[in-house]
C-alpha cells in the first residue's frame, strides 16, 4: 500500500478467465450484477440508501476482482449473454443468483433459462426464482 491507500502490488487471481495479474493495473472490479441490469432488474425504483450495493463490502461475491479484459467483454450482460470460462461456470451462477436473491433483485425469462440450463451441469445445483422480471 502506498500513500492515500492505493495499491502498488501484489497478484489477484482473476476466476472468470483463470488469469493471474500481477499489479494492479491489470485488475478491475466488477459488480456481479452490472449496473445496467440492476437497474432493469428492479434496481430503478431504489432510494439513494439502497443504492450502496454499488459499493457493497458486505458479500464477498458482490464486487470481483478481474482482468479488465473479462470485465469489458462482461460489460453489462447477464447469463443469457454472456459466461465466463466454462471451469467456473457453476461458480459463477451461484453468485450471480445469490446476489440477486440478497438484493431482492428480479430475473428474466432469458436469463432464467439460462441459469437453469447452466445449473443443469452443476453438482447439487438448486436454484429458485420467486421474482420474475
Amino acid at each position: 500500500m502506498g500513500a492515500g491507500c492505493t495499491i502498488t502490488g501484489g497478484a489477484w487471481h482473476s476466476y472468470y478467465d483463470d488469469a493471474l495479474v500481477s499489479g494492479p493495473a491489470g485488475i478491475d472490479i466488477d459488480h456481479m450484477i452490472p449496473l445496467a441490469e440492476l437497474h432493469d432488474s428492479g434496481g430503478y425504483g431504489w432510494t439513494t440508501g439502497r443504492r450502496r450495493y454499488a459499493n457493497d463490502l458486505g458479500s464477498d461475491v458482490t464486487l470481483v476482482g478481474v482482468t479488465a479484459r473479462s470485465n469489458r467483454q462482461k460489460s453489462d450482460q447477464d447469463p443469457a449473454t454472456w459466461m465466463p470460462a466454462p471451469a467456473v461456470h457453476c461458480r459463477y451462477i451461484g453468485e450471480w443468483v445469490a446476489t440477486k436473491h440478497r438484493w431482492a433483485l428480479s430475473v428474466d425469462q432469458a436469463e432464467r433459462e439460462a441459469l437453469l440450463r447452466y445449473a443443469a451441469g452443476c453438482p447439487n445445483a438448486v436454484l429458485a426464482f420467486d421474482r420474475a422480471a
